[in-house]
């Protein structure tokens, strides 16, 4: 059976945790922030874990890390 490819794009932006889930970067937090209000970008610092709907359309992309 060949190999299975990972989608490059999913790799440079999800991370496993230790028990499996994904761990993600908020959105909308490059530029523009003087449009943001203050609790957005307070909301938005450092990482989340992915939805379980979400969650099962990227593990697709990421075949050998599960």
């Amino acid at each position: 059976m060949p190999k299975l490819k990972t989608r490059s794009a999913a790799k440079k932006r999800f991370t496993f945790t230790a028990s499996g889930k994904l761990k993600r970067n908020y959105a909308f937090k490059r530029h523009n922030l003087r449009k943001r209000s203050q609790s957005m970008k307070r909301k938005a610092r450092g990482t989340t874990i992915l939805k379980k709907s979400d969650f099962q359309t990227i593990k697709n992309f990421l075949p050998y890390n599960n």
